[in-house]
């Protein structure tokens, strides 16, 4: 297995990030590796693909510049989303997702910081979220405009330490963060409202004191407008960002169905699921 690609210019921004092509990246993993967690990658394609075209600065293409900003993936199961956003990057090649899960593969089922470009290791649900509240506290202290985004899961929203971090950021006027809730309404389990309803979440977010929209989360548009609004208002208010998802989007058989947390690719169900994204050449 090649070790990971030195980071490179990319290709012209508004040719990468195709959500499509992105969730191909995804299927090619978790067949790949006999993974899991597909449902839950797709949910975030289209939020993390706006956040790294339009919002999230890296100096020189570097995951680890100093002066980046931060993407804090609370969700850690639903790191395939991200690898295939760091493949558009350059930052991971073809070996990478062909070796996925292989003996000696570097990149984990779960957000792991030893890889550039995962700023937390993550999959313990709850504690990402207070992670990005330190670092985005940490950045103010430092000066600078530097920002963090931090996404959850709506059933990760069950754990206390997310509320705990909510407190201290609105307490401390952290003006730097933005919390995004991936609401596909399923955690591991079944339905969120099944396990622990969670209710309004705009409302709760605005009652802990975070300026809050909503917004359909596979509206590319949407989400860019959303997160340029929500800079420019609240100053002095973390930021919260409720994105309405399916889980699955992108595959029809795999869509709210709850399966696809836990299943399993075999060859039949890659190459019907490659074949729905609608690709030039997609047949395999």
């Amino acid at each position: 297995m090649d070790t990971l690609a030195t980071p490179t210019a990319g290709s012209a921004v508004d040719q990468r990030f195709q959500a499509a092509r992105m969730r191909r990246t995804v299927l090619e993993m978790a067949f790949a590796g006999s993974t899991v967690h597909i449902g839950c990658a797709f949910s975030i394609i289209e939020l993390v693909a706006v956040l790294y075209r339009n919002h999230l600065r890296y100096p020189g293409n570097d995951p680890r510049a100093e002066g980046r900003d931060y993407l804090v993936l609370s969700k850690g199961h639903g790191v395939m989303a991200q690898y295939a956003c760091m493949r558009e990057l350059e930052w991971l090649d073809d070996s990478h997702i062909k070796g996925y899960f292989a003996d000696g593969s570097q990149l984990k089922g779960l957000s792991d910081s030893r890889v550039p470009g995962l700023e937390v290791t993550s999959g313990s649900l709850g504690h990402g979220f207070s992670v990005g509240v330190g670092i985005a506290m940490g950045l103010r202290r430092k000066g600078g405009d530097q920002k963090v985004y931090a996404i959850v899961g709506d059933g990760e929203l069950n754990e206390g330490p997310i509320w705990e971090g909510a407190l201290v950021a609105a307490h401390h006027r952290m003006d730097n963060l933005m919390l995004i809730v991936d609401k596909n309404g399923f955690q591991a389990m079944g339905t969120t409202d099944d396990v622990l309803a969670l209710g309004d979440l705009s409302a709760k977010f605005s009652s802990f004191g975070f300026e809050t929209l909503e917004i359909d989360g596979h509206d590319e548009a949407a989400i860019d407008e959303a997160i340029n609004t929500l800079w420019r208002t609240g100053a002095g208010k973390p930021k919260a960002l409720i994105a309405r998802t399916v889980k699955g989007k992108g595959v029809p058989f795999m869509e709210a169905d709850n399966r696809w947390h836990y299943t399993r690719l075999n060859p039949q169900t890659f190459a019907e699921a490659v074949n729905a994204l609608g690709l030039p050449g997609a047949t395999t």
